[in-house]
């Protein structure tokens, strides 16, 4: 007899919007880096957008609700690989909010991010058209160190999406959690011992 669940409410409207509007706006920036006009004035706005919202989720996850915070969610090692054991087994996890593993997903994406935004800000690839906004307080070596991390980094976060899309259908299809819904309606199916009482 499985454990009768509640539905909880666990992603604030802040952590909902961001995350969609994150969506969007990265698709955006990599589908105009990729194939967009070659005056890339369209991908420098979007790339703003993207810098924005990882300004905003890093001030929401230091501020924010309590399943929004970073404090709240990221864990040691030791959890981490705890976690990670778990995957395999069809059990449903019921996490409250990001678990562990989901964590690491989080903190990891919202640093290439940003490493993304600043290489472009800071790249110069000399055509005199698509100069990032902060390429003329550096030198021309770290602009062009700059402009030759920024492909990378866009692949390395295409392919973060990917394997966070994988994860969603792996949850659904082996565990039987849709982490979807509650990213869009705020609320989750959890068993009461997952759900904090303080």
């Amino acid at each position: 007899m499985s454990e009768p669940l509640n539905k909880t409410y666990v992603w604030d409207p802040v952590v909902r919007i961001l995350h969609w509007a994150l969506v969007i706006a990265f698709a955006t920036s990599w589908g105009l880096g990729k194939f967009g006009p070659n005056i890339m004035t369209l991908h420098f706005y979007s790339g703003y957008t993207v810098a924005g919202i990882v300004v905003l989720r890093l001030l929401w996850g230091l501020f924010g609700t309590k399943t929004a915070r970073f404090a709240t969610f990221v864990k040691g090692p030791g959890k981490v690989i705890s976690y990670a054991r778990t995957l395999p087994s069809p059990t449903p996890s019921r996490s409250y909010g990001h678990n562990p593993v989901g964590a690491v997903f989080v903190v990891g994406v919202l640093l290439v991010l940003a490493m993304q935004v600043m290489s472009g800000l800071l790249a110069d690839p000399e055509d005199y058209i698509n100069v990032g906004p902060l390429a003329q307080y550096v030198s021309s070596d770290v602009a062009r160190k700059a402009l030759s991390l920024h492909e990378p980094l866009s692949t390395l976060l295409l392919l973060m999406v990917l394997g966070h899309i994988g994860a969603i259908f792996w949850y659904k299809r082996r565990k039987g959690e849709n982490l979807v819904k509650p990213m869009i309606t705020g609320y989750a199916d959890l068993p009461a011992d997952k759900i904090p009482h303080d």
